[in-house]
């Protein structure tokens, strides 16, 4: 099996700790006037939905429950099956208003797992596409996002 290094996933997840004071996630929660800035596309009872701004592929979002826990375990029954509910309307979402042609949903629970924000539980939903990455993000260390951000972020929220 082949590997993928991609440390630019940790100084992403190092400048969101050190952009605001505390968690980011709880940021996002307690600052509703700054939903379009901050990408929230949905708002539900003990969850919210808000794209990723440095995502995988473009329209990549993230359910994130308002508790700020860092296990599943721990997380309310009501608002995972919530999440859940939301992440299956989202799987469609984006098969409709992106054309996706798959989707990837998963969460990293821990740091050990890979979690760039392990305080703050949170579900990721990745539209893919035959052929979405290429020799430019195995090579260079980069990803090309060739879609406008506030476009895509505007086509979900009609949506959700």
């Amino acid at each position: 099996m082949d590997h993928l290094y991609a440390p630019w996933r940790e100084e992403y997840a190092k400048s969101l700790e050190n952009s605001k004071s505390g968690c980011v996630f709880c940021h996002i929660l307690n600052n509703p006037d700054e939903d379009e800035k901050n990408g929230v596309l949905f708002r539900g009872e003990g969850f919210f939905i808000v794209m990723n701004k440095y995502p995988y592929t473009p329209g990549h979002f993230m359910i994130v429950p308002d508790s700020h826990i860092a296990d599943l375990e721990d997380l309310d029954e009501k608002v995972w099956a919530d999440m859940g509910v939301y992440a299956k309307k989202g799987v469609k979402i984006l098969k409709e208003a992106l054309g996706a042609k798959g989707v990837n949903i998963g969460m990293n629970i821990g740091k050990a797992a890979g979690a760039g924000i392990a305080e703050h539980l949170h579900l990721h939903v990745l539209p893919r596409w035959m052929g979405d990455t290429n020799f430019i993000t195995s090579i260079g260390e980069v990803r090309v996002y060739s879609v406008d951000f506030d476009r895509i972020y505007e086509k979900l929220k009609k949506f959700f």
